[in-house]
């Protein structure tokens, strides 16, 4: 019934219909946007001023008002309004979690307060409808980079470092707080969501905010946000027999340095100490020093000068490998050794069957229960996710088939990821030959 079939029947008996609910069989054979937006009943100006008009005359009628409940079962977002129609209209206005629902913000509220209201309502939409139970554990990247920014309302830009929080890792401790969710580091440096508390009261009275129509449009493949890959930097680490070399320019065993750094340190200390060839430019004198850190022992009493290019060469591979990885929204991660590449290897199965498996997404911020669902899909093949043999905490994909073509342009071409960080794509098969 209407509202004001509503008030005149004293708010009792059957107020509504359930056709059909969200993501049951109908909602999953159309276009399964999101539900509409409906505000309450006090957010609304002229309705409440009507409706106060209407009931002056019933003093019984305006006390059912204040006692809105609804017969049976209340649905989530009930409670909510049940919230809001206890309250006047200024109460209303001024509790912060109507007001998170209004979705024109008020101008007094500053950027980050702004940002900070944003990126709550897109981590608790995603919660609400785009995470389920099967999905976790979750990496927090993938999370943030597939399900957070894309619950983010048209013409509006989530960033992170423009909010109270900074980085995403701060704001998830926070909401680990609330016992909203919970995040462990499975594999080292590498958080994921293990754990959602879907009854929070933040969840069930969240309402989904109203999508533009341009937005219900979109077709189901181009939902998510498109995932961007991390940011790998190389970095060296100073080894203990290469300590003396560095130790002027105040770095010391085991400091991170970058690319730049070593070479600026190198040119640095040929300069001060005198060592670059008055005749020759181009050439650098080798002191103890030098001898000792970069020469093999059996160069030590034949090679007395280096070239530049040759001794800043010798310097980066004396060095530890590092590396730096930067996801979209976090903090920079270093580890020491080399990023080992994604891997994508032929197996043999039963009935002389080949299955193709790839590991090592999780480095990358990919989740490999979302790749496996890709590749289904476009291969039209089998895929399976299970533990990855000898690799703690990491899992790998099983597709049947050679299937190292579409993974490669899945990988290359959508995922972006540089090729130097993939290996085995040379097991792609060739092209038959035409007869």
């Amino acid at each position: 019934m209407s509202t004001s079939e509503m008030l005149t029947s004293g708010l009792k008996g059957r107020g509504f219909s359930v056709l059909h609910t969200y993501e049951d069989h109908l909602w999953r054979s159309g276009d399964k946007s999101s539900p509409p937006f409906i505000a309450p009943l006090t957010l609304d100006p002229p309705d409440v001023s009507e409706e106060k008009g209407s009931v002056q005359a019933g003093p019984a009628l305006q006390d059912d008002m204040k006692r809105l409940t609804l017969e049976g079962k209340e649905e989530e977002n009930g409670e909510d309004q049940q919230m809001c129609g206890e309250k006047t209209l200024p109460e209303a206005s001024e509790d912060p979690g109507v007001r998170g629902l209004n979705p024109n913000p008020a101008d007094s509220k500053t950027l980050q307060e702004q940002m900070d209201e944003l990126l709550q309502q897109c981590f608790l939409h995603a919660l609400k409808c785009r995470i389920k139970k099967t999905d976790l554990p979750l990496l927090t990247s993938t999370f943030l980079g597939s399900h957070v920014f894309s619950c983010c309302p048209e013409g509006r830009q989530l960033d992170i470092k423009k909010s109270s929080y900074k980085k995403l890792s701060k704001f998830l401790q926070q909401m680990q707080q609330e016992q909203i969710i919970q995040v462990k580091e499975l594999s080292k440096g590498v958080e994921s969501i293990v754990a959602v508390d879907w009854k929070h009261p933040r969840i069930t009275s969240f309402v989904i905010p109203e999508p533009s129509p341009t937005s219900q449009t979109i077709q189901e493949g181009s939902r998510e946000q498109p995932y961007h890959p991390p940011d790998i930097k190389p970095l060296y680490c100073v080894p203990a027999s290469m300590s003396l070399l560095f130790q002027e320019s105040g770095h010391k065993k085991g400091s991170i340095l970058e690319g730049g750094e070593v070479r600026m340190i190198i040119i640095n200390y040929a300069k001060k100490n005198d060592l670059v060839d008055a005749d020759n430019k181009n050439l650098v004198h080798l002191d103890p020093i030098l001898c000792d850190c970069i020469l093999e022992k059996s160069e030590q009493h034949t090679v007395m000068k280096l070239p530049w290019d040759s001794l800043l060469t010798r310097c980066l591979e004396k060095l530890q490998p590092a590396y730096q990885v930067t996801f979209p929204g976090q903090e920079p991660i270093v580890k020491k050794g080399k990023i080992c590449p994604i891997d994508i290897t032929l197996a043999q199965r039963a009935s002389n069957k080949k299955v193709t498996v790839v590991r090592n997404l999780e480095a990358y911020g990919l989740d490999p229960c979302t790749v496996a669902a890709t590749l289904q899909q476009r291969c039209q093949a089998s895929t399976t996710v299970a533990p990855a043999p000898g690799a703690k905490d990491s899992l790998q994909v099983q597709i049947q088939g050679n299937q190292v073509h579409h993974l490669g342009r899945l990988l290359l071409e959508e995922y972006q990821l540089p090729r130097k960080h993939i290996q085995g794509l040379e097991k792609a098969p060739k092209p038959g030959k035409k007869k």
